[in-house]
């Protein structure tokens, strides 16, 4: 069981978000407007968000950058539901750090399973992944803590973030198709663009590079993807 709060003005939507939820087993919590949604996070603290992009007085976006910018909650799952649909939207709430993105109008049952799997994510889940540890160069993959360190210090990067660099470990030195790195991280089955693909490989390789102009670890490969270097590529350094 997750506690998830909902962040939607609409109320029939947002009814019918928390019954399903509940008939998932969660417990949840449902606000009208962002400004209510941060008060709520800062007082009990969700494993996930589900945001409406347009809400008054403080909307999804909003509410997203203050998340993240929080160290007792940047770690949260976010969510980001809305009517907009256009790539630059779309763009704009990945670079916040939202985890996953639906469009309106979708089906209560769409975003359930979505949240199955966003929730997969979470440390101690059913489905949480094998317990490796894995060690390139100076950076280390925890898969059991869903946590990074480069040089030993840990990396702060959101969950869609460490799903794509587990994903890069699952084969380290082998290229992955943009859409394999999207199907694996997450299951999503929702349509991804290279450019969508390649933000998150973006903001992975600005937290985790030295050099991000001259990446080590993230590699591109032309025509095919993206690698991670194999420890083997450090055995002299």
């Amino acid at each position: 069981m997750a506690r998830i709060l909902i962040a939607e003005d609409d109320p029939n939507q947002r009814n019918v978000l928390v019954a399903y939820l509940e008939r998932e087993g969660h417990e949840v919590i449902a606000v009208a407007d962002g400004r209510v949604a941060l008060d709520e996070a800062r007082q009990r603290v969700p494993d996930l968000v589900i945001l409406d992009v347009m809400m008054p007085r403080v909307d999804g976006l909003d509410v997203c950058r203050v998340l993240r910018a929080d160290q007792a909650m940047k770690h949260v799952l976010i969510m980001m539901v809305t009517a907009r649909t256009s790539e630059d939207d779309l763009l704009l709430g990945l670079d916040l750090g939202a985890d996953d993105y639906l469009a309106k109008p979708y089906s209560p049952r769409e975003l359930t399973a979505r949240v199955r799997v966003l929730l997969r994510r979470l440390p101690g889940s059913a489905d949480s992944l094998p317990n490796d540890i894995i060690a390139i160069g100076a950076l280390t993959i925890d898969r059991i803590r869903f946590e990074a360190k480069r040089d030993g210090q840990v990396v702060e990067l959101t969950p869609r973030e460490f799903g794509i660099l587990n994903a890069l470990a699952e084969s380290p030195g082998r290229a992955f198709t943009r859409r394999e790195l999207i199907d694996r991280a997450a299951g999503f089955d929702y349509y991804v663009t290279e450019r969508i693909v390649d933000t998150h490989l973006g903001n992975l390789r600005k937290k985790i590079e030295p050099d991000v102009a001259n990446p080590i670890y993230i590699q591109t490969v032309k025509g095919r993807g993206y690698r991670l270097a194999h420890p083997t590529d450090f055995a002299d350094s």
